[in-house]
């Protein structure tokens, strides 16, 4: 299971400063998928998007417009929200001749929420 960070967008902006100062080397999970907070989590995997999650990994679509037609949602508006998905780690999209298909990236997101500050952590599997 890989861990994702959970991060504000302050400390972030801080470290990419601090990084870019030469006051400190890039921290080794700088190029992993990182939220701003639990919440945009959960705000990305609306019941909508995890159904969607869930045809990808069982129908494995042979392309976007495949799996615009087997969830009824509009192209634009599935390619938006494969881009989103896609920059989080939870799609892969292959290129297939001239076509993109998308694919499962996880199986699990484990969630641990500390009560008591926001050192939050989030594992993906």
């Amino acid at each position: 299971m890989t861990r994702s960070k959970v991060q504000s967008l302050r400390s972030l902006r801080d470290e990419m400063k601090a990084v870019a100062r030469g006051d400190r080397a890039a921290p080794a999970d700088a190029a992993k998928p990182s939220f701003n907070s639990v919440e945009a989590l959960v705000r990305l995997l609306t019941p909508e998007n995890r159904q969607l999650l869930a045809m990808i990994r069982d129908r494995k679509p042979s392309s976007i417009a495949a799996l615009a037609e087997m969830s009824g949602r509009a192209q634009p508006n599935l390619t938006r929200t494969l881009a989103k998905l896609e920059a989080a780690g939870f799609v892969t999209m292959k290129t297939v001749g001239r076509r993109k298909a998308p694919s499962a990236a996880i199986k699990k997101i484990v969630v641990e929420i500390d009560p008591y500050s926001d050192d939050d952590r989030l594992r993906v599997a």
